[in-house]
């Protein structure tokens, strides 16, 4: 079997051998102090086509606008069944592996064992995947979906008159937040398992490059190294792009509203374009630092900060309220989860098509990003326990984050409907970015809290960006994971670059016209990477029985 110490280390007994060497495409030089180890044709696609994507909307900002805005009606109006019963089969599809023999194939072969403790793997698991999200949608989507979007057609406890109907709130703030949990939960996270479960099954089992290409080994053969595996890999990163630049204009947008919020700081594009450079050189900082003392060290201060955050919202606010609006969030989903999931015979069109369909593309987006990570620390786990515990174990972390930030802000707004900014940035006059301060307004402690928001955005946005040029540059690397330093860095500058045109060229409708327009391709990637799970896993089998 591989070196556990080495992803790339070749397996002996792997039933798919091949004389492909990692880098053996890759164009090795020196530039001046910058030394370089790039894939030559990866790299170079993936860099040319991005800074012409640049520049274009840079030159014609109205008219990507206009682009922008019809992919979004085209993929939210038109393949919105398409993606629901994607996202609906890669859940069946994990869950058949877990109850059929192959839940007892272990990634890195019958001897490998664990490299992590469970609370480690745990911690790194929750970590994985939400990071902005769970700021900027954490109050947001609780309120918008029991009150606007109204999942399954649920009655708005507020009338057309805008008057108060108590009656409606049980129901409403329930569905509310299970339609919240819909777009967190195990949906998103099965996407992740199908990408990072074909990563570790062909690296660690195979013996093949640590790379998406691998994962079409038994499909392509030896011709997956040349230019099918190219068109694999350039989609992957710009798939990873696009999902990262949309979390990155997110987090800037909501940064900037805090700023405004606490500090009076003007809102808007400018400003939002000055956050992304300053975090974005703050990003850079931590990469030439490296792993262990760049991303690790934010990381760690990150969810330190992060749970402090969490416990303060749920002491400072109705504390037993926010736990009990948690539980009947979670029982409403866990009933109404097939309703929920199913993709005809609906009418909650603005619920289904302008949340749930930019959700699934958001996390097809971001699978080879977050699908790398959970690969690269998941190794001796077996099947089965891989796909339960990443399928509940974050899950459940953010259905409590989610479930009390909701409720708290929920109850902050049917207590006081006329004076409550919730209401006021989600409902009346809609402004998403504003709407966590919004709900830290009514505790104690506001100015620091609020504070304490910007600050979590900024380092999520860093270790994002960071974490992001990681897995861009082994993509363009060639799957190598030791490649210079200075290539991560101009992946990260290429990030933030796109997240500010993005910005320029239409704001969220073109974040979501980003994510949606590399999430059609890459999905057709990952369905036929379930058919490359089900023959590695087969030949596995065979040697176990061996």
């Amino acid at each position: 079997m591989n070196n556990p110490n080495n992803p790339e280390s070749p397996s002996e007994t792997s039933d798919m051998q091949t004389d492909y060497v990692v880098g053996q495409d890759n164009i090795k030089g020196q530039l001046g102090p910058i030394g370089f180890d790039i894939h030559n044709r990866v790299f170079v696609v993936s860099a040319l086509a991005s800074a012409i994507f640049i520049v274009l909307t840079l030159l014609f900002p109205e008219r990507a606008e206009s682009v922008f805005q019809s992919i979004v009606a085209f993929s939210t109006g038109t393949l919105d069944w398409y993606f629901m019963i994607l996202v609906d089969f890669f859940i069946l599809f994990c869950l058949a592996l877990v109850v059929l023999p192959y839940g007892s194939v272990r990634l890195g072969g019958a001897d490998a064992r664990p490299d992590h403790s469970y609370l480690s793997w745990f911690a790194m698991l929750f970590t994985a995947g939400i990071g902005i999200g769970l700021l900027f949608f954490g109050v947001l989507e609780p309120v918008y979906h029991a009150n606007v979007s109204l999942p399954l057609g649920v009655e708005s406890p507020f009338g057309a008159d805008g008057e108060l109907n108590p009656a409606a709130i049980a129901d409403a703030s329930a569905l509310g937040l299970a339609g919240t949990y819909l777009h967190w939960g195990i949906h998103g996270w099965a996407v992740y398992i199908v990408m990072a479960l074909a990563l570790g099954l062909f690296t660690y089992n195979k013996g093949l490059p640590f790379s998406i290409r691998s994962a079409f080994f038994p499909i392509l053969g030896e011709r997956v190294w040349g230019w099918w595996g190219h068109v694999i890999d350039i989609l992957a990163v710009f798939s990873t792009l696009f999902g990262l630049a949309t979390s990155l204009g997110l987090g800037a947008q909501q940064a900037n509203a805090g700023m405004n919020f606490v500090f009076g700081l003007e809102v808007s594009t400018l400003t939002q374009v000055i956050v992304i450079i300053l975090v974005t050189a703050v990003a850079l900082v931590s990469v030439w630092r490296g792993l262990e003392g760049g991303l690790k060290k934010l990381s760690e201060i990150n969810m330190i900060l992060a749970v402090l955050f969490f416990f303060f919202v749920l002491f400072a606010g109705p504390t037993l309220l926010a736990l009990s609006g948690f539980w009947s969030g979670l029982t409403t989903y866990v009933t109404d989860f097939i309703p929920l999931s199913a993709p005809f015979g609906r009418e909650d069109d603005a619920y289904r098509q302008s949340w749930t369909i930019f959700y699934w593309a958001w996390w097809i987006s971001w699978a080879p990003f977050v699908g790398m990570f959970i690969a690269r620390v998941s190794r001796g786990r077996t099947v089965r326990e891989f796909i339960l515990c990443v399928l509940l174990v974050p899950s459940l972390f953010i259905f409590i984050w989610m479930g009390v930030f909701g409720s708290t802000a929920l109850e902050q707004l049917y207590a006081d409907p006329a004076g409550s900014l919730v209401k006021e940035y989600v409902i009346d006059n809609y402004r998403p970015e504003l709407s966590l301060f919004g709900m830290l307004n009514e505790l104690p402690l506001t100015g620091l809290m609020s504070t304490l928001g910007i600050v979590l955005a900024l380092i999520f946005f860093v270790t994002s960006s960071d974490s992001g040029s990681l897995v861009i540059d082994t993509i363009t690397a060639g799957g190598k994971i030791d490649a210079p330093r200075p290539q991560r860095m101009f992946w990260a500058v290429i990030e933030g670059l796109i997240a500010i045109v993005l910005l320029i060229g239409g704001g969220l409708t073109a974040l979501q016209a980003g994510v949606t327009a590399t999430a059609i391709p890459f999905s057709i990637v990952m369905l036929l990477m379930c058919y490359s799970i089900i023959k590695a896993l087969n030949g596995e089998l065979r040697l176990i029985r061996k």
